[in-house]
């Protein structure tokens, strides 16, 4: 289910010209509304359900309905972003609440290799191997075409 916005919440990022949400959706879905000072999902049906703004919104004005497997029929579930992880609460039908803690993230910042520890493939845009190809795969080499 795409994200929405919870008018009553959204504060628009205390005034920015970009807000949060803006600034994370990776398929530039999320819109301020210069007048109203709101943000809104433009095109519902291209949202990717990653969380991203949901998880990034410092008012909690974001929403995301669930599917059944993750979030119970009649539940909310509602992301709390501190600066080392992401507390996750979850509040069902009958009141009862759980609540779930995450790493935001595992390395320092600045620390992740894109590579991992493989060399760098060939480079060429053009070729059909991937970046880390032959050595990622396990293979000594790669059947030609």
């Amino acid at each position: 289910m795409p994200s929405f916005v919870i008018l009553e919440k959204c504060d628009g990022c205390k005034d920015s010209d970009r807000t949060a949400c803006m600034h994370i959706c990776p398929n530039d879905l999320m819109v301020l509304d210069a007048e109203r000072m709101k943000a809104y999902n433009r095109d519902p049906w291209m949202c990717w359900e990653c969380y991203n703004c949901v998880k990034i919104c410092p008012q909690q004005a974001i929403d995301v309905r669930g599917y059944a497997d993750f979030i119970p029929l009649g539940a909310s579930v509602v992301p709390l972003r501190g600066t080392e992880d992401i507390m996750w609460t979850v509040k069902f039908r009958n009141g009862s609440v759980k609540r779930f803690k995450f790493p935001i993230r595992t390395t320092p910042e600045g620390s992740a290799k894109p590579m991992g520890d493989y060399p760098e493939g060939s480079g060429d845009i053009n070729s059909v191997y991937l970046m880390c190809e032959p050595a990622c795969t396990g293979a000594s080499d790669l059947p030609q075409m």
